[in-house]
């Protein structure tokens, strides 16, 4: 766009020592105490009716929260628009979850009419008003291509996953997950954002190899496999007013991405950013299950056993089980070594005893 960054950031470190500290997450336990701007509180007065949400943040509101969530940041997190965006994504956090709240008469904004609100106001993003559209779009762009990281997390029995719901309307679900922050580990992330959500601490289950990882669109992401937890586990969000529900669902009843399913799953639930996912977990499943893997190797074990027995003049199956059921001309041989020599695995055996196991899950 040809914008000058510099400009901005000379601009803001010039009103930055009259600035408060302040910081605000939406995604914190504990999220900083902070007395909200008086035009945060002002409510109805006494005998007056509930008035609608139409009203506007004004002006001084506006100035309190430029000074709070731009002014007085790291000179860093001014050296690109798409920083100064996610600040007034917090800022944005801050007017719905506390002014809007507390002040009946505020109107709720989206994003988009919060950030325009913001640049016309502001002092120092004036100067940019004309190119918000583009600023805008660039950081819608940008934030699709932040790397993802969370985790997929399995019972005991391996048969459910924990999936969460966003909290607009509509919303669809999906596994806890989120963006990773400036120069963090995927792994680090994963466990911050699990734990955000859900309230549960991933950090002593997860395996740095256990993962499955897709590219949905030009977004790259990683979802850690999690296993062994009780399906009594206590789960709460700690963020605010982004998680709505939270619960356990039969893998089966989760279909993979197809034509259809890519919007919802046999169950109707929306399953977006489930669906991807499903196909490869799956296998991880079958090849990883404690109770699968043992019985597997335990059935492929005992077929080549009693094979092996078998060619050895053991009664357990007959010779054209050991030697396959083709019509080869039958070998004389009577020599020593003869059931040695035509000892081969029965294939089609192995598979049927496989595929026996498989079907008993």
């Amino acid at each position: 766009m040809g914008l000058s960054f510099a400009r901005v950031c000379a601009c803001l470190s010039i009103e930055r020592e009259a600035a408060p500290a302040y910081g605000y997450s939406r995604r914190s336990s504990c999220p900083q105490s902070v007395a909200p701007h008086p035009g945060a509180m002002a409510g109805p007065s006494r005998g007056s009716s509930t008035p609608a949400r139409n009203l506007f943040p004004p002006q001084e509101l506006l100035d309190d929260l430029c000074s709070r969530f731009v002014l007085n940041v790291p000179k860093e997190d001014l050296e690109s628009f798409e920083r100064i965006l996610f600040l007034l994504e917090q800022a944005h956090w801050f007017y719905e979850d506390n002014s809007v709240e507390q002040n009946p008469s505020l109107k709720s904004l989206s994003f988009k009419e919060f950030t325009s609100l913001m640049f016309n106001s502001c002092s120092t993003l004036r100067p940019y008003i004309a190119h918000i559209d583009d600023i805008y779009k660039d950081f819608t762009y940008y934030k699709f291509r932040v790397p993802v990281s969370g985790a997929i997390i399995l019972d005991e029995s391996y048969e459910r996953c924990l999936l969460v719901k966003g909290w607009k309307a509509g919303a669809s679900w999906s596994f806890p997950r989120g963006k990773r922050s400036k120069d963090e580990e995927d792994h680090t992330c994963a466990v911050r954002e699990v734990l955000e959500e859900t309230g549960f601490d991933v950090s002593k289950l997860l395996k740095m190899d256990d993962y499955i990882e897709v590219v949905i669109g030009q977004q790259r992401v990683r979802l850690y496999i999690i296993t062994g937890v009780k399906d009594d586990t206590a789960f709460a969000p700690l963020t605010k007013k982004e998680i709505s529900e939270i619960s356990w669902h039969r893998i089966d009843d989760l279909q993979p991405a197809g034509d259809d399913a890519i919007s919802r799953g046999v169950n109707g639930l929306k399953l977006y950013m489930v669906a991807p996912f499903l196909t490869a977990l799956k296998a991880w499943i079958a090849a990883h299950h404690p109770t699968l893997v043992q019985k597997l190797d335990s059935s492929v074990r005992g077929t080549s056993e009693s094979k092996a027995k078998n060619s050895l003049g053991g009664a357990v199956l007959s010779e054209n089980s050991l030697v396959g059921m083709g019509s080869e001309p039958r070998n004389d041989d009577t020599g020593p070594g003869k059931s040695f020599r035509n000892f081969r695995f029965d294939v089609a055996s192995i598979l049927q005893s496989v595929e026996h196991v498989f079907s008993a899950i």
